[in-house]
């Protein structure tokens, strides 16, 4: 198994999500990242979240995981966050699955997320995408506010790599205070019962960066 795209369902989960968001004005990360996680048909959609961050992404989560049937879970570091968080949420009509903790450390307790998405104001947010369980069909990850970060601070290759998951492609895209988005694929997910004793090969291309897998 692995992830499908799905463009019907992503342009459900846009036009909702712009119904919804009509009062916010968020440049359109909200709709992208909600049409990308539906598209993706995202069973497991998770996110750090902390006070005073914008929570139209958040109701784009929830919109894609009705699309979905998935289950969306917010991680919080304090009860000021979380009474924040969902008091935003529920004003639109949703009633959200909050979890209160460091998401370093809670992260070891949330098996199989295939869309992932990270403030990158927030402190050590690159451990949280390090120690993130994902699922084996891969995942999406997104980091938003990367404009406010160096560009040398932060390499997805350093993230991804773990012997399990490999990085597809990753994207920056000028929206909003700027998304950083990666594609990741699973090796268990790309392989059968009868090739699991194949080797998987990865090649770099030096010109460009990109990261290709193949068995062997």
């Amino acid at each position: 198994m692995k992830l499908v795209w799905c463009p019907e369902t992503a342009a459900k989960a846009y036009i909702d999500t712009v119904e919804l968001c009509a009062v916010c004005n968020d440049s359109g990360i909200a709709e992208l990242v909600s049409s990308m996680a539906a598209g993706w048909n995202a069973s497991f959609i998770v996110e750090a979240w902390s006070h005073g961050g914008g929570t139209a992404t958040s109701i784009g989560l929830t919109v894609a995981c009705r699309h979905t049937n998935g289950r969306h879970v917010c991680i919080v570091p304090d009860e000021r966050s979380r009474l924040e968080y969902v008091k935003a949420l529920e004003v639109a009509g949703m009633s959200p699955e909050v979890i209160v903790g460091e998401p370093e450390e809670l992260m070891s307790g949330l098996n199989g997320i295939d869309f992932l998405v990270v403030d990158s104001q927030q402190n050590r947010f690159s451990r949280v995408l390090k120690l993130a369980k994902l699922s084996n069909r891969g995942a999406v990850m997104v980091c938003k506010n990367t404009n406010s970060r160096s560009a040398s601070s932060f390499s997805w290759r350093n993230v991804v790599y773990d012997g399990s998951h490999w990085l597809i492609r990753s994207i920056f895209l000028p929206v909003g205070e700027g998304l950083d988005i990666a594609h990741v694929g699973s090796c268990a997910g790309n392989s059968s019962s009868r090739e699991g004793k194949r080797r998987w090969i990865k090649h770099v291309n030096r010109r460009t960066g990109e990261v290709f897998a193949i068995r062997k």
